[in-house]
């Protein structure tokens, strides 16, 4: 089979396209036939090695698939050859097949196709945990998402319109925004063009936000939060800029407020049930058509290379996708 594998940290321009042996099941676990992989952050720090989990070189980046199960382990009962399904991997997906805990996968429903599938569970699955789990989101709050063009960025604008918050979305671009706006945003902040601290205060007539979103750390943090309410929660989802705000101490203590971090992965571990739980209501969104990710280009397997790099030069608006088999791909 062929696979995208990185031989050593680097960019994306380092990793090889080639052919390697198929993965056999065992034990837990099912090789599944990819034909869809999505792009995460993570898979752009796991090949700088900059991420919290580093696999054994050479390894394929890619944590979340869609495809069907080829071959089943002795142990697995609730999964069957020929069934059409998506799973986190954490890692190996940028390949024509790969193996997969049988824990971690699961039956695609009927009306969703591989890309949307393949789209689901890390976007969703984080933003959901974030404002239901740890912020515990009210109806009628200010939810401000800043990174709102992103992946986990617009599934926490949708999500928050669902759960009844008035949201506002923050990114880089009027390209960006345009897009949040169809994804239920009711206000939008250019913070390449606009004072993020002034405009907040003027979109919330003084009072501030309830909750902040924040998958991509850097100089915005300190002005978000400047801008958070009394008793106001601030999620820290991830550094997509590539730097770790330090914010000063005394900003909660006279807030009131509280800063939490979000670690899908970790809960889902830990807590399998209340993730499952979540899980289960994410589908039923899914199903009333309440739910659907921005794919904004797919790319063949081979570009892979260039799906990353293209995510790294924040041009992707959503998410952008990785397919087998497929010679319609659309490039950014």
């Amino acid at each position: 089979m062929k696979a995208i594998l990185c031989h050593q940290f680097g960019l994306p321009d380092t990793l090889t396209y080639q052919e390697i042996e198929s993965p056999k099941a065992i034990r837990d676990k099912v090789v599944i036939s990819v034909k869809a992989c999505s792009i995460n952050f993570p898979d752009t720090l796991m090949i700088q090695g900059k991420y919290q989990f580093k696999p054994e070189f050479p390894f394929s980046p890619g944590g979340e698939v869609a495809g069907i199960i080829k071959e089943v382990g002795e142990n697995v009962k609730n999964l069957k050859v020929g069934d059409k399904v998506f799973s986190l991997t954490g890692w190996g997906g940028f390949a024509e097949e790969v193996l997969a805990d049988a824990s971690k996968t699961f039956p695609m429903p009927e009306n969703m196709d591989f890309i949307t599938a393949s789209s689901v569970m890390y976007a969703y699955g984080t933003s959901y945990h974030a404002l239901k789990d740890r912020a515990d989101l009210k109806k009628d709050e200010t939810l401000l998402v800043l990174g709102a063009g992103g992946g986990v960025g617009l599934a926490a604008v949708e999500l928050g319109k669902i759960m009844g918050a008035k949201v506002i979305a923050a990114a880089s671009s009027d390209a960006k925004l345009k897009v949040c706006r169809k994804f239920g945003a009711d206000e939008v902040i250019n913070y390449d063009k606009e004072n993020l601290k002034d405009s907040i205060k003027t979109l919330t007539d003084g009072k501030g936000v309830d909750v902040i979103y924040d998958p991509i750390g850097g100089i915005y943090a300190e002005s978000a939060f400047r801008s958070i309410s009394w008793k106001g929660r601030y999620l820290v989802i991830g550094f997509a800029t590539g730097e770790i705000p330090s914010l000063p101490l005394n900003l909660p203590l006279l807030k009131g407020a509280s800063i939490t971090g979000v670690f899908w992965g970790a809960f889902a571990a830990r807590e399998p049930e209340k993730s499952q739980a979540n899980f289960t209501e994410l589908l039923d969104f899914f199903a009333a058509g309440h739910l659907s990710p921005h794919i904004c280009a797919t790319y063949p397997l081979e570009k892979a290379p260039e799906a990353l790099t293209s995510m790294m030069k924040r041009k992707v608006i959503g998410k952008v996708v990785l397919v087998t088999g497929n010679p319609n791909s659309k490039q950014l």
